[in-house]
């Protein structure tokens, strides 16, 4: 029984020692994170945002799925960003709005966030903002590194999303 519990422990030290720098100070340097904000918080502005996305994730999906660092990643969408604002204007323009999307690269600071077990705290972090129209309404986010939201989906109407942290702490296990 002591060598079970001696395992179960090393184990998890194991994890957290492997966690560990995504937890830290340095960890807003490691994310790159993805906001879609909305026009307005009217219902029809929440509603094309969330079209807005899941059209956005998908054409990134085969562009950002081999990114192996935050610098990679940022550097495919810096050199698409007229690609997501096209993709944007596409929805918009098809659900009869005027305004259109507008995207960049930015250090924002951003308060706490959790998303499932996973918790951003408070800081400084590198985001692709995309703004449709005033960008003035609630916001969807996610990361785009490390992967948390885009991978290869089995059809094109069921995201299936990863996460690298999860990869990690199973690779140590």
């Amino acid at each position: 029984m002591k060598w079970i519990v001696c395992g179960v422990c090393a184990v998890l030290l194991a994890v957290l020692m492997a966690c560990a720098p995504m937890f830290s100070s340095e960890a807003e340097t490691e994310y790159l994170r993805i906001h879609i904000r909305a026009n307005s918080n009217s219902s029809e502005d929440q509603r094309v945002k969330y079209l807005v996305k899941d059209a956005v994730v998908e054409a990134l999906i085969p562009l950002l799925s081999e990114a192996q660092t935050k610098q990679e990643a940022t550097q495919i969408i810096s050199e698409n960003l007229s690609y997501i604002n096209a993709v944007a204007d596409k929805v918009l323009q098809s659900e009869g709005f005027d305004y259109k999307g507008e995207a960049r690269i930015a250090t924002e600071s951003f308060p706490t966030r959790v998303y499932d077990d996973i918790t951003l705290p408070a800081g400084e972090y590198d985001a692709v903002i995309l703004d449709l129209g005033s960008g003035e309404g609630d916001n969807w986010w996610c990361l785009v590194y490390p992967a948390f939201c885009f991978t290869k989906s089995e059809n094109s109407t069921n995201y299936v999303y990863i996460s690298k942290i999860w990869e990690i702490i199973n690779s140590v296990t």
